[in-house]
Order: C-alpha cells, then structure tokens, then sequence
C-alpha cells in the first residue's frame, strides 16, 4: 500500500471518518481537482444538500476513473459548505461514507458565505495519489 494513514496515538482520534494525515510513499501519479459542484451532466442541479452530494461524488468517481484511479487514490478532501447549510452537514458526510466505502483520507470542512451559483450548497476537491 502506497497511501498510509498517520494517526499518533498520542493525539485525539478524528472528530468523524477521515485519518489526520495521509503519507504517500513512492507516489508517481497525483491528481489534484478543481472544487467539484454539484453539477448532473444534464446541467441541472438538485435542491436537497444531501443529493449535491451524491452528484459531487459521482462526478469525483468519474474524474479519478478518466485518470485510472479508484476512491480509494483520494489521500485528501476538503469539503466546503454555504454557511446556512451547516445543519444539513450530516447529509453530506453520509454522502462521502457512502462514496468511500470505509476508506479514510486526510478532511477539511470549509464554511463558505456563498459559491459562485447560488443553487450549489457545496463542492468538494481531493488530491488523489497512485
């Protein structure tokens, strides 16, 4: 395994399901995308939080299939939220279990006043390392 999670036993465990750190050894293919939106290929957006989720996961999945890489390449993540979505943050955390399936990268939460359209409620960018 190139990827390895760092987790100091000397410091508190993660406040949810990601690893403090990741160390990539002997990597030679990274990807880094763009925040990805909860765009559908057709161009329309869902209303719900949880469901621009799943869309950001789906697009994310297909980025990393185009590049030869699986879910389980994403070594980090960092997730924004519109501020007044804050309460539906579950929602969206249950959306990258899903998507994960038990893998654990490095995570940052990010609360935004807004994103660049008003329908998107949040947008995700990982690195991804093979």
């Amino acid at each position: 395994v190139m990827n390895h999670q760092i987790l100091p036993p000397t410091i508190a465990p993660p406040a949810a399901n990601y690893a403090h750190a990741v160390l990539s050894v002997d990597a030679s293919r990274l990807l880094h995308t763009s925040g990805v939106v909860p765009t559908r290929p057709d161009g329309s957006v869902p209303e719900a939080i949880g469901d621009q989720a799943v869309v950001v996961w789906q697009t994310i999945e297909a980025i990393l299939t185009e590049a030869d890489m699986l879910l389980s390449s994403i070594v980090s993540i960092t997730t924004y939220v519109v501020v007044d979505h804050l309460g539906a943050l579950p929602a969206v955390m249950a959306a990258r279990d899903a998507a994960l399936g038990g893998h654990r990268a490095s995570s940052t939460l990010v609360t935004v006043p807004a994103l660049a359209r008003p329908e998107w409620k949040m947008e995700i960018a990982v690195v991804a390392v093979a």
